[in-house]
């Protein structure tokens, strides 16, 4: 593997860690916390990144993790103010989406070859990820830039710092 795939990898596999290390002592109901109000609560923004991981896989022509039915609607942003724990998955669902989230993305890293990494991303998406490559790094910065929210709402639950 190339060191630019290794780095992509390494970036994917770590960003996963952290957010499944916020995640994996909390209880479903504590998902569904808010920082503040306003704020999204952990329940939607899981489901969030990993509808947008298929989203950014589909958009460089690798394979997506099927979702369950509706779960892209149901953390759509329309969706993020509602508060109702039965529209939303619960701890152990996003753990394994998101555990097949990560593996797609390692998969798309591995099989895009590293002569594609300049080319141009698809149209929509080039504000903010100009390249494949970038595409690809956004399957893990994603990640840790939501886990970053994370963080208000364990401090709020009472939980100790992890990192």
């Amino acid at each position: 593997m190339s060191i630019a795939k290794h780095l992509l990898c390494g970036t994917i596999e770590s960003t996963h860690w952290i957010t499944r290390a916020y995640v994996e002592d909390l209880t479903d109901a504590e998902l569904l916390v808010r920082s503040v109000p306003g704020a999204n609560h952990m329940a939607w923004q899981l489901g969030h990144m990993i509808g947008a991981t298929g989203h950014f896989l589909a958009a460089v022509g690798r394979e997506t993790p099927a979702l369950p039915e509706g779960f892209a609607e149901a953390h759509a942003p329309e969706t993020a103010a509602s508060d109702d724990p039965a529209a939303f998955a619960t701890k152990a669902q996003y753990l394994a989406l998101m555990d097949q989230a990560k593996a797609a993305s390692l998969a798309a890293v591995e099989a895009t070859p590293e002569a594609d990494f300049d080319k141009p991303s698809p149209e929509p998406m080039r504000e903010y990820a100009p390249t494949i490559g970038a595409v690809l790094m956004l399957l893990a910065t994603h990640w840790l830039m939501h886990a970053g929210q994370f963080v208000p709402i364990r401090r709020k639950l009472g939980k100790q710092p992890l990192f």
